[in-house]
């Protein structure tokens, strides 16, 4: 069913961890809603060096412990709700470089011990109750009318003094940046020394330079969180997918295609995911990518294959799907040493049908807003344990298309042999498109052929091959041998057949406002089904647009 849940978007540097000790390095929690105060035990983590709780609704004071932060370059604690003083032992710690408590409720002198004076005033700003430099002297609202002397001389020693404040600002950040960046090497190669570290970064992930942190110009490490849509995932993380598909290795692609490649990734509680890894981006079209990525992730069907996360690293992109057991439609029609042993009979390629149908008719008619897939095709209708078809890739050219990527037209449009032909003159993709390549996977299914195979069908294509059997009184050529063979209900069965051929010519008419939508296939199924068995079809047939009387007189032979 459809659902719209609140998702956390994760962006950034999150957490980085060394497995050898145990010690926490980053810690990036800002842009999360959290409430309540911030605990005491945070103040404790001696190794940490950047901590960002900014954008939450966190209230209460600042904590005393944070004076045992002697390693922190950081602090950022802005749009808050903070209340009270900032605690004068925050001015032991030599090594902070930026302090940020702007937009909170602040009150008091800000300290004037150690480095807390050399901030510009921006980091202070929008708390009414703060006082002292850099901001205005503390007391200044009781001068009088025959103060103005004295407020001339605050203000010279104001400008004075932000000027040296500057300069020793200036000072400090470069050298605490190279202090910050020689920590890390050191204890990298520590980590190294003492059994290696899993967490390490990548050289081949570019960073994007959008992390929240605000020490930039550092490489993002693989411990980045994706962010997910279902709860058992919620801890999953770059490095997790990277451990999974040992590395995006091949032995773990499991399919490519226009807009990128699929790995299969066993995670560690035994559970598999499918990991998409799209075509690498200009880095532009972030907030797009985001906004397309919580759309496509809220919408739940049974024929549809769900969206569980996805991750954002650098200009990478990769997307978390619900792994699919048996492959795709494609792979087991087509390629019979990858069918898994699945008997193709009538009553299997039946319910492919009518499941792929209802999961297209869903995101053209019951989806909000309303998508359009642009690439129905058979490698695209996926089988999940229980042989229910999925269709995937839903809304994948609608993302790609407003990131503005340096994609071809032809794989925005669709694939050969899938296209209707009204494509080629307006080039505009509509719901109508949809429902004529899922005529295509109809024939597919009735005929086990391909759409484009030049030793059967010479220059011609599936659709065409189908459309001359039938002018030509031979519609009994078009249906595969096994499904005649075998798995079907006699006479009845075969009748089945040609009603299903009906319905697949209505998708594939040539002209687009004569096709039927996806509910009205959906709703010719559930009639045929309500049909009582070895009656007559002629009814049913009546009204075919492609010499009708020649599949009746066929169906009727076989009634």
């Amino acid at each position: 069913m459809y659902s719209c849940p609140l998702t956390r978007i994760y962006t950034g540097v999150t957490v980085y961890t060394f497995k050898s000790n145990g010690t926490m390095i980053f810690m990036d929690l800002s842009y999360n809603g959290l409430t309540g105060t911030i605990p005491e035990t945070l103040g404790y983590m001696a190794y940490l060096q950047v901590l960002n709780l900014g954008h939450n609704g966190l209230t209460g004071t600042i904590p005393e412990s944070f004076s045992h932060l002697k390693s922190i370059g950081a602090l950022d604690l802005s749009n808050n709700h903070l209340t009270g003083p900032i605690p004068g032992v925050l001015g032991t710690l030599n090594f902070l470089a930026d302090f940020d408590v702007s937009n909170n409720n602040l009150s008091g002198p800000i300290p004037t011990s150690g480095q807390l004076m050399t901030f510009p005033a921006s980091r202070y700003a929008n708390n009414s109750g703060l006082c002292g430099v850099p901001l205005q002297p503390c007391g200044i609202n009781n001068i009088g009318t025959n103060g103005s002397h004295l407020k001339s001389m605050e203000k010279k020693r104001f400008i004075g003094t932000s000027v040296l404040t500057g300069i020793a600002f200036s000072i400090l950040i470069i050298l605490s940046l190279i202090l910050a960046l020689y920590m890390v090497k050191r204890n990298q190669k520590k980590a190294e020394r003492d059994g290696g570290s899993t967490d390490t970064y990548i050289n081949s992930l570019p960073t994007s330079g959008t992390s929240s942190w605000k020490l930039s110009g550092i490489r993002e490490p693989l411990s980045i969180n994706v962010a997910t849509f279902e709860k058992p995932l919620r801890k999953l993380t770059f490095a997790h997918l990277v451990e999974a598909t040992n590395g995006f290795g091949p032995n773990s692609l499991i399919g490519s295609g226009g807009f990128g490649e699929v790995y299969k990734a066993q995670l560690k509680d035994g559970s598999s995911v499918a990991v998409k890894k799209l075509i690498h981006f200009t880095g532009q079209g972030d907030r797009e990518f985001t906004a397309e990525m919580e759309t496509i992730g809220k919408i739940k069907h049974r024929n549809l294959v769900p969206l569980l996360g996805y991750c954002k690293i650098g200009e990478e992109r990769l997307l978390v799907y619900e792994y699919m057991k048996y492959g795709s439609l494609d792979m087991v029609l087509h390629d019979k040493s990858r069918s898994n042993g699945i008997t193709l009979d009538w009553s299997f390629r039946k319910k492919v049908a009518i499941g792929s149908a209802r999961g297209l008719a869903f995101l053209h008619h019951s989806c909000i807003p309303h998508i359009i897939h642009r690439d129905m095709k058979s490698s695209n209708v996926l089988l999940d344990a229980n042989l229910e078809a999925r269709v995937s890739d839903f809304g994948m050219a609608r993302l790609v298309n407003a990131l503005d990527t340096h994609l071809s037209v032809s794989t925005l449009a669709g694939t050969p042999g899938y296209v209707p032909p009204e494509y080629y003159q307006s080039f505009r993709c509509t719901s109508k498109g949809d429902v004529y390549s899922y005529g295509v996977v109809l024939l597919e299914l009735l005929s086990g052929k391909k759409p484009i195979d030049p030793l059967e069908f010479g220059d011609n294509n599936l659709v065409g091959w189908v459309k001359q059997l039938v002018k030509e009184n031979r519609c009994d050529e078009i249906f595969d041998p096994v499904l005649l063979g075998s798995g079907l209900n006699g006479k009845s069965g075969e009748g089945e057949l040609y009603r299903f051929l009906k319905i697949a010519c209505q998708c594939l008419d040539d002209r687009a406002s004569r096709r039927p939508t996806m509910i009205q296939v959906m709703a010719m199924f559930k009639e045929m089904q309500s049909e009582p068995e070895g009656g007559s079809s002629s009814d049913f047939l009546e009204g075919f647009s492609i010499d009708s009387t020649v599949i009746d007189e066929s169906v009727e032979k076989s009634s």
